[in-house]
């Protein structure tokens, strides 16, 4: 009996402690629907209660979204054996309709998506030869789009985008040039030489950084904006080329699997490496971007528990979410209704529950880099069209 009255003042100990445990279920929920997304994550955490409520199918629409709305990636053409054109995938249902094929831009003879950085795309847009391309910048979300004047290698050269809404409405356009660019007798020589970088509010390109010893930017390596810095990975570190023109090396965390990859994002305002190889992957953290040794192993997970024994698929980590811990991982398939060829299939792994979502049959053209699309409603670009 004195179990039972112990227990009795303990539950009701916890109904005063917590003042929403008599609200209905309805009320919560609307409660919870009033406060951003980031705080809806962290309200998961308050009791079991709150946590079902937040993830019952019920309670989606209600509830504040992710920002991430989709992915943009480049398509192959199988029978031509080249990259054709582009594609999306959303994440988000109807809840950010876009243009895809990002008609609004003006009419080139060939567009390469290069990046997209908070809800802006770069693309390096052809024209007939000889006439060298130009650079579009483009919101999808408003339509708008200005362009960015090409120099005379840049057909042979990879871009990346900076740009952050919360500081100004202006960007930055990073031309990495490689050897073979600048070199007849280089022709296959891909390591970067020099880095342009243009500014939208100066209107031209105001700095230029030259390596003696040019580094090699790993395949596709997507890079990524954070703090007035572009970080992209080569071989065996981190390469940081910051607005002002200056550049420094940041070595990267040590990994068993030699035969692995590596690629750079940014989520909730850090650092992350993301490596992946036959045995594991794994998340890597930069607490202080200021220190060069400062990594922090997040969270790693093997080739067995994410996919188990019977798979035996090429797999690859093509993004960290923006805001949650969560990564996502492209895998590969074969379909026997389409004769066995090679499918990729997408997938997100949630790093705390430890739990792999199947999202989507990506089918068999579409090809890395895929571009995380956060859509970008409030900010007008300068000089826009």
């Amino acid at each position: 009996m004195g179990s039972m009255e112990i227990t009795t003042g303990s539950m009701e100990t916890a109904l005063m402690s917590d003042l929403t445990a008599k609200l209905p279920g309805d009320v919560l929920v609307d409660i919870i629907s009033r406060v951003p997304y980031k705080s809806t994550r962290c309200c998961k955490c308050v009791s079991t209660r709150w946590r079902d409520l937040i993830a019952h199918p019920d309670h989606r629409e209600k509830l504040p979204r992710s920002t991430l709305a989709g992915f943009f990636y480049r398509t192959f053409d199988m029978d031509r054996c080249q990259y054709d054109s582009h594609g999306y995938r959303s994440l988000s249902g109807n809840w950010c309709p876009i243009d895809a094929s990002l008609s609004f831009l003006p009419n080139y003879k060939k567009i390469d998506l290069l990046d997209c950085c908070k809800g802006l795309l770069l693309c390096r847009c052809s024209k007939p030869y000889p006439e060298t391309p130009d650079y579009v910048v483009g919101n999808p979300a408003t339509e708008k789009w200005v362009t960015v004047p090409a120099k005379e290698w840049s057909s042979d050269s990879y871009a990346r985008l900076g740009f952050d809404p919360a500081v100004s409405s202006h960007f930055h356009v990073f031309e990495l040039v490689p050897a073979a660019a600048l070199n007849a007798n280089l022709k296959f020589d891909y390591n970067i030489k020099e880095v342009g970088i243009y500014s939208s509010k100066a209107g031209g390109w105001t700095h230029q950084i030259e390596w003696n010893d040019p580094f090699k930017i790993c395949n596709f390596s997507a890079g990524t904006f954070l703090s007035g810095v572009l970080y992209l990975c080569s071989d065996n570190n981190l390469v940081a080329a910051v607005v002002e023109g200056n550049c420094r090396f940041i070595p990267a965390p040590t990994l068993h699997d030699a035969c692995g990859r590596h690629d750079v994002y940014v989520s909730r305002g850090q650092l992350y490496v993301a490596y992946y190889g036959a045995a594991e992957a794994s998340i890597w953290v930069l607490e202080d971007s200021s220190s060069e040794d400062y990594w922090t192993l997040k969270h790693n997970v093997s080739y067995l528990q994410l996919f188990g024994s019977r798979s035996k698929g090429r797999y690859g980590v093509i993004s960290v979410h923006p805001e949650d811990d969560v990564i996502f991982i492209t895998v590969e398939s074969k379909s026997t209704l389409s004769g066995d060829r090679l499918q990729l299939k997408l997938f997100s792994y949630e790093i705390d529950s430890k739990e792999l979502k199947f999202i989507c049959d990506l089918g068999r053209i579409s090809r890395r880099p895929y571009l995380s699309y956060v859509p970008l409603f409030s900010e007008s670009l300068a000089d826009e069209h």
